[in-house]
């Protein structure tokens, strides 16, 4: 509970200072992701305001993120939100395990196949040309967050059905094993809506909303060796991209 420590000689008004009191619970872990913080009637009475006001804070958390209504269960904390950079600097794994989650990666599936015409132009293939097509999905404390799906020419990256793309990063095996080193990356970052297949995969309702990044890996030569697709969960991750001008 939010012990009631509110100033009301303050110039601050009790509104903020009751949304800084929440705020501050939630950081010190009062309550955990996921649980029910105390019901507007409870907060009213505890800290002696009107239910409006209390109202009025619970509205601001939850436009911002922090907390979310269930109607008919009440005000729940919202799970942890990633903040995590574009691929192209740092793998996503390798930026979840620096940040302290528990990350779990987890095979869908692994295909050689022949990939749609939009694919193919990107490659620089024609429709002869096989691929390594790889679905993965990754968890973050137990509850998946993103997609992976990538497309690698079979004959750049030969043996990539063998390789254990669990454990390994696919960017490492690329470079270490088969010579392909990205040096330039080309991005594309939109929103789009959860499919039935995505969504059964990240635990979401079919057209919830998500993050799509799609990256072009190309060598020295300019041949783009990986075409891949990466889904994140809009309630979940926000991408963040630096530049500095030279």
């Amino acid at each position: 509970m939010v012990a009631p420590t509110l100033d009301r000689n303050s110039p601050v008004p009790l509104y903020v200072q009751i949304e800084d009191l929440l705020r501050q619970a939630i950081a010190r872990g009062d309550w955990a992701p996921g649980e029910r913080i105390p019901s507007e009637l409870a907060l009213h009475q505890q800290l002696g305001v009107s239910r409006m006001t209390v109202r009025g804070v619970i509205t601001s958390l939850v436009n911002d993120g922090v907390l979310q209504r269930v109607p008919g269960k009440g005000t729940f904390v919202t799970e942890r939100r990633i903040e995590a950079r574009s691929p192209a600097y740092m793998g996503v794994r390798e930026q979840l395990e620096e940040m302290g989650f528990d990350t779990t990666t987890e095979l869908v599936e692994i295909r050689t196949t022949i990939p749609s015409p939009d694919i193919r132009q990107v490659l620089g293939i024609d429709a002869a040309t096989p691929v390594r097509e790889i679905l993965r999905r990754r968890l973050v404390d137990g509850s998946p967050v993103s997609l992976h799906r990538s497309y690698i020419p079979l004959h750049l990256a030969p043996g990539l059905e063998d390789d254990d793309v669990i454990t390994e990063q696919l960017c490492v095996i690329l470079e270490s094993k088969y010579g392909q080193w990205a040096t330039h990356t080309k991005e594309f970052l939109e929103a789009t809506a959860a499919t039935k297949e995505e969504a059964a995969l990240l635990g979401l309702k079919v057209g919830a909303p998500l993050l799509l990044l799609k990256d072009q890996l190309s060598n020295a030569e300019g041949t783009v060796f990986e075409y891949s697709k990466i889904l994140f969960r809009g309630d979940r991750v926000t991408l963040h991209f630096d530049y500095t001008s030279s």
